[in-house]
């Protein structure tokens, strides 16, 4: 109960501050914070305090296999927004989650296999995905439209969370890791301003990744030695630092 009071509190606060940023700096800049373990960071260390060190650090793992799933829907969404419009682009990107989810619990992840296939996943993915100009018309979205990504989002935590607590450990592993801001930060971007800031927006998402891969490594590998408390700082300070790296170079590469 305390991770669902957790996500039901922290989903509307990541919503409006990603959607301020994105507007503020651009959907890459967005793509970037959504992508941020800032809730799955939290419920790690929320584990770590319920049932113990060793637990989160094997959790941790699952995390940074669960990952490659969200790289290949934001792959896959890019791919498809070339030809389709946002429908269909979600419908593609949600299968191309649950297909990649499904083979990946089919293997026995440890550490660095599951930090390494996450790298050469979201390497893979960035290079692959378009870079496009930011567009310089300044769009005003409609009353609506932050109330609403904030409902669907909530709606959508809300119900894979009582399907997790439902189907048993293996099913909730397969739903744990769904991607719900990127999907509905896609379909607005795609739906407002088209297919190319949709695209800047998961390549940012699919830049973060980097950052993530290093919160849960660190965290994994030193939350045993070092305890929570420290592990978990060391593991948030690396990962804001290559965070500002990976932002650092999606400017110099815009230029």
């Amino acid at each position: 109960m305390l991770i669902i009071a957790f996500k039901l509190l922290t989903t509307p606060i990541m919503i409006s501050s990603a959607s301020w940023a994105g507007r503020r700096w651009g959907p890459v800049v967005s793509g970037l914070l959504i992508g941020l373990p800032l809730t799955s960071g939290p419920i790690s260390v929320l584990l770590a305090c319920e049932y113990g060190p060793a637990f989160s650090a094997h959790a941790a793992v699952g995390s940074l296999a669960g990952q490659i799933s969200n790289c290949l829907f934001c792959l896959a969404y890019v791919w498809a927004a070339r030809r389709w419009g946002w429908q269909a682009c979600v419908a593609i990107g949600i299968a191309t989650f649950l297909l990649s989810t499904l083979v990946l619990k089919q293997v026995s992840w440890q550490l660095w296999p599951a930090f390494f296939g996450l790298l050469a996943v979201s390497l893979l993915a960035s290079r692959l995905m378009p870079r496009h100009p930011a567009s310089g018309e300044r769009v005003v979205p409609p009353k609506w439209d932050l109330p609403v990504r904030i409902l669907i989002a909530t709606s959508f935590v809300v119900t894979l969370t009582t399907l997790a607590d439902r189907l048993g450990p293996t099913l909730s592993g397969l739903i744990a890791p769904f991607p719900v801001l990127g999907l509905v930060f896609a379909a607005f971007t795609h739906l407002q301003q088209g297919a190319r800031m949709a695209t800047n927006l998961l390549r940012g998402f699919v830049m973060s990744s980097f950052s993530f891969a290093v919160f849960f490594l660190v965290a994994s590998a030193s939350v045993l030695r070092l305890g929570i408390a420290p592990a978990y700082l060391l593991a948030a300070t690396l990962a804001i630092a290559t965070s500002g790296t990976m932002y650092w170079l999606s400017g110099r590469q815009a230029r």
